[in-house]
């Protein structure tokens, strides 16, 4: 909120002046002086000012303070070289944490060598909460020769009683900054130079980035400036959580010099910082000098003549507001070090000896009120005069002066604005000061404006009130100020308190909401100016007009001298050579000489003034035509290659548009065709055919109508096309990598000579075409080379004109390049009996293009070279037994592969094979899901497969429970290599372990497999109603007597009204015996019923409470039972035993199992009934009760019988289970692998001794 401003006029309205003379009786200097007042709550709450929307403040007290500084005048430049100083400013800037501040400058008379000439008083002591603020003195030099005149309303200076030592405590102790936590500091730089400022904000608290601002002077913002020479930049270190700030000025001019601020917000908090540039001039000889430089090479040169003085004397003698004068005089650049200085130095208190009590800083007083201005003196025997505006104040009845001991007051009556002013009091050679507010009353408006409806060229008056005459008020429209001055339209005059608004000549454009401000009150009224009523004897009248002949309209209205304007198609119409208006009484005329297609229209005539309109249509006519010779094409004939796409668009004229008919012979061409359009738009029509073809070429006629006539025209069109596509070449002869192909021309070549073929070939299996040849080729024969053996190729032909290239010919046949088949691979023996041995092997590597027609399996005794075609056919599998040999014979095998080519390299075993059948221990593969308990329902069938493995053919016998299986209960199928069980229709005398024994002479090999037939559990066996209290029931019951051979995972508890026998679900899937139910409704009487449940489901029949259980109203008791605590120990036992495993050589392997028991017990795992410690093979886990051993990459000789032991203080328990790893070798393997029969009977001898001794 600005501050009132200080009264610096005389009564008459002009400013006066006062000049006192010096010893010399040289003229005064004048002096700035800058003064801050702040409002009581910026002081209270330490606060800055802020602006407001123009209104004066109403502090209780306010306390405006300030600072004089004597300034010589700026001599007027008179050619004269003799150097001059110039003023010194002094600013003190108050920089809050929230808020910007406002500086002035304003200009008082006093003599610069009196002491008490100025009118200041001594700067307040600052609130304690105002410690947001930070105060700053610089030093500008102004670049005007004449002081600002005004007031400063918001920055704080320092008064003239203010000791060095104070100015030094509002330099050094600065409260610290609340987000900068390092400033721009002051530089200097010469021309040309580059300088940087940084300014450093921490980020530990700030959730964002904060709003940094960089200003010259007061207000230039410095971020619409960045360019060649100003670059401003932003980063941010997440190590030290600090956002660092820089500026940088690149290449330096003379006017960069000056006072920068930065400014940085976040939310809230805000902090800013000033530092001055000082811009040094380069050495050189340039006439270009910065005024600042001048001055101080004048300085220099003044002290060099002028005589020496004591300036630590004139600076001890002089008021703080003087220092920087003296600083500028002298040359004192280190104005601030002189200051530290000097506050070490006593400086005796000058007493005041005129006031005892001097005046306050400001006084404050409704209008129309009454203030006393109260000093108190030292000595009452002193003269006193009282000053306003620096003029004498004589006693009258509106100033009264009074004297109470040595108090003098002088009280002024009836307050008005004229009072509001600076007042001075001199006693003897002293004076003090103080600024006097007058605060004025709002206006009201006592009778607001109202409503007017009226039509144009009248008058119109709004007439408001206000309570207080001579008021000043604002007559604003739709929120707009109403302009009054000597040429407006609108007039505002005023007789006592009524206010009025004049408009003389009203239009619609008066139209709006009109309203009066004062300061007390706003009253606003709608005004509405409608057109007057107009009198049609004569309407415009339609006309159509041939193109080219005159156009004539007009009408008469009443009254006859109103003017008007006319309009074509909404747009004015301006009268010209071609246009004539005539205006003759009350007939208005409009006159075309020669119409053309821009005429037509609709054209309106609308009298100046008034709502209504006339309005007629104007059409224009002109005959169709045909423009062809924009064509240019030779007589009229386009030609077009077939299968491009052919628009011909022709220009037309005609008004109306005409009618546009394209016929090719008798048919005619319709806007809808797919391939074949003809379309019209605007001043031309087109023919379109998107795909050009032969049957297109004729002539094409244009037909065009419309009212004013009819014009035809004629086009003809020529298609020309590419040739036919070859017929399929023939490829006659196939070399190993090359072709020879012939083939036959085209039989149309599309009006145009072939000039010759293009050839293509590519795989078959491929879609990918190469062409063979770049250059033409004349002749139609031509033999492709550089094919790849093997692989089916396929050829074709294109034609070309003069057009283009023709599509392509059908392929050719499929050819290939033939080639042998490589030798079959991975050739194995199979199997060996005493009369056959079975090979195998694998297809060859690389099979030629012919294909793979067979194999060709050939064998011949050890020792000769006489080779038998052991198979007739060609086989196509990879498998053969040879038949017919002799017991105890050894054969070599070989295997060629077969195709169109011829036989490939024969693959041969590289070892003979020995023609007898070797035993092989049987051994049971039991699948993984039946080793455990394998589970069916009632009524669902069981199909087991069980595979074993031996040789010769083992026996098979099945056993359950000890006896043998009756065949018409299960039925038994036995194969070479497995065994299958198998049951329709399960019941639950199925259940039971069953054996399977498998025999090859006399190695025997065992399985067993469990399995359980499940039913539908029965219904528990008693159901008892134990107790009843309250809205409670407590149930016993139990479990079923047949449990459906499954466990029972729960039961199912129902209730039902006695009343209404109706069975509701109370719970499911519970599993104790006991239950209480609660919630049940007081009066009713209850039975209950409970279902049991397996893996099958609920049981078929439900057991019920022989009694029913009624729930009272009265008497209601709870029986607390009582409890037993549950002893929880208990030995160990396994819940899940370890199974039986087989493991692979060289795969990990694990065993588990899982123990329960209380306290945890100590788990021991053996292997052979030996203890497992340190061994780095074995990892032994226990998590929640399971016990895992797992074995990493075992042999042969880690299997064996391992077991798992829990021991605690109650006893132990122990399961074992047997591991088998397999990881050898069987004959037949050995023998596949081509090894030598002594070996292999030396390896099966060492393994039968090492099973005998397990």
């Amino acid at each position: 909120m600005p501050e009132p401003t200080k009264k610096d006029d005389a009564p008459n309205g002009q400013p006066e002046e006062s000049v006192a003379p010096d010893s010399n009786g040289a003229p005064t200097l004048p002096e700035i002086s800058l003064e801050v007042s702040p409002p009581p709550e910026a002081v209270a709450e330490g606060k800055e000012p802020v602006e407001t929307d123009g209104k004066k403040p109403e502090p209780t007290e306010p306390e405006p303070l300030q600072a004089g500084v004597a300034q010589e005048p700026n001599p007027v430049d008179n050619g004269s070289n003799q150097p001059e100083p110039s003023g010194v400013g002094v600013k003190e800037q108050a920089v809050p944490a929230n808020s910007a501040v406002k500086e002035e400058g304003t200009c008082s008379p006093p003599p610069p060598d009196d002491d008490n000439a100025a009118i200041t008083t001594p700067s307040p002591t600052p609130q304690a909460e105002d410690t947001d603020s930070i105060k700053t003195l610089s030093i500008e030099l102004p670049n005007d020769s004449v002081p600002a005149t005004g007031r400063k309303d918001s920055v704080w200076s320092l008064g003239e009683g203010q000791a060095p030592e104070d100015v030094d405590k509002l330099i050094d102790n600065l409260p610290l900054s609340t987000l900068l936590i390092e400033k721009p500091q002051s530089g200097t730089v010469p021309v040309g130079g580059d300088i940087s400022f940084v300014a450093k904000v921490e980020a530990k608290d700030l959730l964002r980035k904060p709003t940094i601002k960089w200003f010259k002077g007061k207000w230039m913002d410095l971020a619409s400036k960045t360019g060649k020479h100003l670059q401003l930049k932003e980063s941010f270190d997440r190590l030290t959580k600090v956002h660092t700030f820089e500026m940088h000025i690149i290449k330096a001019k003379d006017n960069y010099a000056g006072n920068y601020r930065c400014e940085v917000s976040y939310k809230d908090k805000f902090d800013s910082c000033s530092f001055d540039l000082e811009i040094k001039e380069a050495e050189t000889g340039s006439h270009s000098l910065d005024i600042r430089s001048a001055f101080k090479r004048r300085e220099h040169k003044q002290q060099d003549d002028a005589p020496e003085v004591d300036v630590w004397d004139i600076l001890k003698n002089a008021r703080p507001d003087q220092y920087e004068k003296i600083a500028f005089t002298y040359g004192i650049t280190d104005l601030r070090g002189l200051l530290k200085r000097m506050k070490k130095i006593p400086k005796e208190e000058k007493k005041s000896e005129a006031f005892a009590k001097k005046l306050d800083s400001a006084y404050q007083v409704d209008k129309g009120g009454k203030i006393r201005l109260v000093v108190e003196l030292a000595d009452p025997t002193v003269e006193l005069k009282w000053y306003k505006n620096g003029q004498e104040i004589r006693p009258t009845p509106k100033y009264i002066f009074e004297h109470k001991g040595t108090q003098r007051i002088m009280v002024i009556n009836n307050c008005n604005a004229n009072d509001d002013a600076a007042y001075s009091v001199v006693a003897g050679e002293e004076k003090c000061a103080t600024e006097l507010f007058v605060k004025e009353l709002p206006i009201k408006i006592v009778k607001g404006i109202e409503p007017v409806k009226t039509t144009v060229n009248e008058r119109i008056e709004m007439e408001c009130e206000v309570s207080e005459e001579g008021a000043k008020v604002k007559w604003m429209k739709n929120g707009v100020e109403v302009p009054t001055g000597v040429r407006s339209r609108y007039r505002v005059k005023c007789e006592g308190t009524k206010h009025y608004l004049v408009i003389d000549d009203a239009s619609r454009d008066d139209t709006g909401t009109y309203s009066v401000m004062a300061s007390g009150g706003t009253s606003e009224a709608h005004v509405q100016v409608d057109l007057k009523p107009l009198k049609v004897h004569q309407d415009l009248q339609d006309m159509t007009v041939v193109l080219g002949q005159p156009i004539k309209l007009n009408c008469e209205i009443y009254p006859g001298n109103v003017p008007g304007r006319w309009y074509r198609n909404g747009q004015l119409i301006q009268a010209n050579d071609r246009i004539n208006i005539i205006h003759k009484n009350r007939v208005h005329r409009l006159e075309i000489e020669t119409s053309s297609l821009h005429d037509a229209g609709d054209y309106t005539f609308v009298p100046e003034g008034y709502s209504q309109s006339l309005s007629a249509k104007i059409h224009i006519i002109d005959p169709p035509r045909v423009h062809l010779e924009s064509l240019n094409f030779p007589d009229n004939t386009v030609t077009v290659v077939a299968g491009n796409k052919l628009r011909l668009e022709i220009p037309i004229s005609g008004e109306p548009a005409p009618r546009v008919v394209w016929m090719k012979g008798e048919r005619v061409i319709l806007d809808s065709g797919h391939r074949v359009r003809a379309e019209t738009s605007g001043d031309q029509t087109s023919l379109t055919i998107e795909v050009t073809e032969r049957e297109d070429t004729g002539n094409y006629k244009i037909v065009l109508q419309n009212e004013a006539g009819e014009a035809t025209a004629s086009v003809r069109i020529k298609i020309v096309d590419i040739p036919d596509p070859p017929e399929a070449p023939l490829v006659p002869v196939v070399g190993g990598d090359w072709c020879s192909m012939t083939w036959e021309p085209p039989k149309y070549d599309g009006a145009s000579p072939i000039l010759g073929y293009f050839i293509e070939r590519k795989k078959k299996q491929s879609s990918r075409w190469m062409r063979l040849n770049f250059d033409l080729i004349k002749e139609t024969l031509f033999e492709p080379k550089k094919m790849i053996e093997g692989v089916p190729y396929e050829v074709r032909i294109f034609a070309v004109n003069a057009i283009g290239v023709s599509k392509p010919s059908e392929p050719s046949k499929a050819f290939t390049p033939l080639a042998v088949t490589s030798e079959p691979t991975m050739l194995v023996v199979d199997d060996v009996t005493d009369n056959t041995v079975t090979v195998k092997w694998r297809p060859p590597e690389t099979i030629g293009a012919a294909g793979l027609d067979g194999y060709l399996v050939e064998y011949c005794i050890e020792g000769s070279n006489d080779w038998v075609i052991s198979n007739k056919e060609l086989t196509e599998k990879t498998k053969y037994t040879i038949t017919g040999l002799s017991p105890g014979c050894k054969i070599l095998v070989r295997v060629k592969a077969i195709n169109a080519a011829g036989a490939s390299t024969p693959r041969t075993l590289q070892h003979a094979i020995l023609v007898k059948e070797v035993v092989e221990p049987p051994k049971i593969r039991v699948p993984r899901h039946l080793k455990q308990t394998y589970t069916r329902r009632v009524g669902e069938a069981v199909n087991l497969v069980v595979p074993f493995m031996g040789k010769p053919r083992p026996k098979v016998t099945w056993l359950k429970e000890g006896q043998p299986i009756e065949p018409s209960h299960v039925n038994i199928r036995n194969t070479d290599c497995d065994s299958i069980i198998f049951i329709r229709k399960a019941e639950r005398s199925h259940s039971g372990k069953y054996e399977m024994t498998v025999q090859v002479e006399n190695h025997v090999d065992t399985a067993i497999i469990d399995i359980q037939i499940v039913d539908l559990p029965g219904p528990p066996k008693s159901v008892i109603i134990e107790d009843v209290w309250g809205e409670n029931v407590a149930l016993v019951w139990t479990p079923p007597k047949d449990n459906g051979n499954a466990p029972i995972t729960g039961y199912t508890i129902q209730k039902a009204d006695k009343k209404t026998m109706e069975w509701f679900t109370c719970i499911e899937h519970y599993h104790r015996t006991c239950i209480t139910i609660t919630e049940l409704v007081v009066g009713n009487e209850y039975y209950f019923r409970i279902f049991s449940e397996n893996m099958c489901g609920l049981s078929e029949l439900a057991t019920q409470t022989k009694n029913s259980a009624l729930i009272v109203k009265e008497g209601l008791q709870m029986k607390t039972p009582e409890y037993n605590d549950h002893d929880f120990k208990e030995p160990p036992k396994f819940t899940q035993p370890l199974i039986n495993t087989f493991a692979v050589a060289g795969y990990n392997a694990t065993l588990n199992c899982s123990v329960r028991a209380n306290p945890k017990p100590k788990v021991i795992w053996m292997k052979n009934k030996m203890t497992i410690i340190d061994d780095p093979r074995y990892r032994m886990f226990s998590n929640q009760g399971v016990c895992t051993l797992e074995i990493r990459k075992p042999s042969p000789y880690d299997g064996g019988m391992y077991t798992c032991k829990a021991i605690n203080n109650l006893g132990e328990a122990q399961v074992d289970c047997k591991l088998e790893v397999k990881g050898g070798f069987t004959f037949c393997e050995l023998m596949k692998r081509g090894v030598p029969l002594h070996l292999i009977e030396k390896y099966m001898n060492e393994t039968k001794t090492v099973e005998q001794e397990k």
